[in-house]
Parts: C-alpha cells; sequence; structure tokens
C-alpha cells in the first residue's frame, strides 16, 4: 500500500488581535448601554438585563487568553460589534484566498514543493465565503497550480475529513501531491453581543502538503499511517447561515444565522464520543497507548481537551503531550488541530507517533494517526 505522508504546514496568523481585556471591555459597553436603554422594560420583566463578562469568566470557561483578527475596530466599536471586511470586485483576490494563498507558500516552502508539484487543492473550512466559483479553484489559479480543486465543509472537522479524502485521493492515482486548505474567518460568524460565546473565536488559515512518500524531501514529514472519520447528528451546534435565507424571509440580524450552542450539552456528548473515536482507532490500528506521543487535539475548549487526554492516555497528559494554543490563537474551528501540530511536531523523534484529532458541529469528528519518519 502507498505511504502517503503531510511532507509540509504553513500557518497565517492576522495581523490584529484582541485580548481578552479589550474584548470584555467593548462587551461590557455594549451590556450597559443596553440595560440603560431598555431599563423600564427589565424592571417590568418584558426583557431581561444583560450580565456583564469578566477575564476571568472567559479563562475558565475557555482558557483562551487572546485571538487572531482580520478586523478588530468594528469588534472592539460597542456600536457594531462585528469585523468590518471591506467588500472586494470580483477581480481582487477574495479574502479567504488571499489567507489560503499566504498560508499554501508557507507549506510548500516546508515541504521544498513549487505550483508545478502540486495537481490537486482541497479548501476545508467551517464557513466558505460564496457559493460558486469554488475558494479552491480562485487559490488554485492564483498559485498557478494544474489539475482540479474543490471545497469542502465538515465545520470544526473540515481539515482532517480533508486529510482523509486528499489520502485517499493519492492512493487511487487520482492525484500525486494534493495542498490542503483551511481559511477560518470565525469573527465573521460569532455573535459578539452574546455573553456566553463573544470570546470563543478567532481567525487564521493553516495550510498541508500531502504527497507519496518516495517523493517526499522534506525534513519534518509524517507518515499517515490511518484515518478514522464519524459523524452523529445533532443540532446542538448550529449556524442557519445559507444561500435560502432571503426565500426564508430571514433578515441579517436574525440570532440563527450566526454560531449558537448548547455547550453544556456538547461537552456532555462529544467529550466520550471523540475519547472512544481516538481509543477505538489506536486498538484498531494495534498501537499501545503508550507509544502514543503526541495528540494535536481540536481547540476548541481547554477542559474538553484535558478530558480527552486524561481518557485516551488514562492519565494526566503533559504539556508537551498534548500541545495547547488556545490562549493565543483561541478556537479556530478546523485550523486548530493544524496550528497545534504545525508548532508541536518539529521535537518529534523518528517513528514516534501522534493523533491528530477534530471535532465539532454535526457532530463530526476525526482522528488521523500520524508517524514521524523524518
Amino acid at each position: 500500500m502507498d505511504q502517503i505522508v503531510i511532507s509540509g504546514t504553513g500557518v497565517f496568523t492576522p495581523e490584529e488581535s484582541i485580548t481578552n481585556k479589550e474584548l470584555v471591555k467593548a462587551y461590557n459597553t455594549y451590556a450597559d448601554i443596553y440595560n440603560s436603554t431598555n431599563k423600564s422594560d427589565i424592571s417590568q420583566g418584558n426583557k431581561v438585563a444583560l450580565e456583564l463578562s469578566s477575564e476571568e469568566f472567559i479563562y475558565k470557561a475557555s482558557g483562551i487568553k487572546n485571538r487572531y483578527v482580520m478586523d478588530k475596530t468594528g469588534i472592539l466599536d460597542p456600536n457594531i460589534m462585528h469585523p468590518i471586511l471591506k467588500k472586494r470586485s470580483n477581480a481582487e483576490p477574495s479574502i479567504l484566498a488571499e489567507m489560503s494563498v499566504k498560508a499554501a507558500k508557507k507549506a510548500m516552502e516546508s515541504a521544498g514543493k513549487t505550483s508545478s508539484d502540486i495537481d490537486a487543492v482541497i479548501t476545508a473550512c467551517s464557513n466558505l465565503e460564496r457559493a460558486y466559483p469554488a475558494i479552491s479553484i480562485e487559490v488554485q489559479e492564483l498559485l498557478g497550480i494544474k489539475g482540479f480543486a474543490f471545497d469542502m465543509n465538515v465545520a470544526c472537522s473540515s481539515a482532517t475529513f480533508a486529510i482523509q479524502a486528499a489520502a485517499d485521493m493519492i492512493r487511487s492515482g487520482s492525484a500525486k501531491t494534493i495542498l490542503i486548505v483551511d481559511p477560518e474567518i470565525c469573527s465573521g460568524h460569532l455573535d459578539f453581543k452574546d455573553r456566553d460565546c463573544h470570546f470563543i473565536f478567532g481567525d487564521v488559515c493553516t495550510a498541508m502538503i500531502l504527497e507519496n512518500k518516495e517523493t517526499a524531501n522534506s525534513n519534518n514529514s509524517f507518515e499517515i499511517l490511518s484515518t478514522k472519520c464519524v459523524t452523529q447528528f445533532s443540532n446542538n451546534i448550529r449556524n442557519n447561515s445559507g444561500f435560502l435565507n432571503n426565500a426564508k424571509k430571514s433578515t441579517p440580524l436574525d440570532r440563527d444565522l450566526l454560531f449558537m450552542q448548547e455547550g453544556r450539552k456538547v461537552f456532555k456528548e462529544v467529550v466520550p464520543m471523540v475519547s472512544q473515536l481516538i481509543t477505538d482507532h489506536i486498538k484498531e490500528e494495534k498501537i499501545n497507548v503508550e507509544n502514543i506521543k503526541r495528540l494535536w487535539l481540536h481547540q476548541a475548549n481547554k477542559s474538553m481537551n484535558d478530558f480527552i487526554g486524561k481518557k485516551v492516555l488514562g492519565r494526566v497528559p503533559e504539556d508537551h503531550e498534548q500541545p495547547n494554543i488556545l490562549q493565543d490563537y483561541a478556537n479556530t474551528s478546523s485550523a486548530g488541530s493544524i496550528i497545534a501540530f504545525s508548532f508541536y511536531s518539529k521535537d518529534m523523534k523518528s517513528d514516534e507517533i501522534g493523533v491528530l484529532c477534530s471535532f465539532g458541529a454535526g457532530y463530526s469528528a476525526g482522528s488521523i494517526i500520524l508517524k514521524k519518519i523524518s
């Protein structure tokens, strides 16, 4: 069987960032204005007063201290509370494609590849900027890549599902070298007026190069030993934004057109689902859990990752065994586990094994077992 490797990764990080302190100040100002404006209705029980947020609340709930964003001005304006992005003409690169190209160039450099070496592009992310043409085809054009390209969306599991799809395509012979990009502007689907979730997401883009082991010349390649994906329908994480909104007479201010979740239910249901997925996957591949040296988990919530890591390893993981980038990047949907992998894989020794795992809306979860080969 062909040995498929991830031979390069790249991360594009936006220039602007928002600390918890900045975010709390903006939200609390908005809440104070709302409570003052609606004082009469609140006193009569017609409306509920908004509870203030705090840095302590955010960190305890998530483990997040900071997030990178494509625009902080609009987010921190109590009268706006969302990013403000310039509308581009059709002749200009879309913002997702622009982010993707920047991350892709880093991944190509780390893999020692040029555009002529790549024959397929997959854009895998939780929110696509438009219905068509595909963002991936635009990325392909901007990079001068021949072959084919397509977009895919499995929410927070988009990147790991794309790895399985790309590996399968390489094994089948439909492509030899594949570029995967994961552009995530999660700040665009977040309700910054909602205390329970205003702190969760950040923006970023990651990229990966997948190819046959024989053609890889990178000094940090990982063989894909096995992939395992699972889905189970749930409404507990949902976003109803789509092309039928106009037909349904939805308005841009409708709350269900942004990220929504039943946090406690998600925690209760997803943690055992993901723990079992990884545990079963390791057993199926006849790998002793003691040989798992690294867990690159989806960066959604520190408590979730701590529980999953303990369940899988049978003990509390050491910091280096389960790297956490949440404190700096927040939840970046499909890109989170790839950031952790990109930043915390170079120190691993030859033949050491790790598990890359994502999980999220759907529910969906993807487990990728990787072995360091160079």
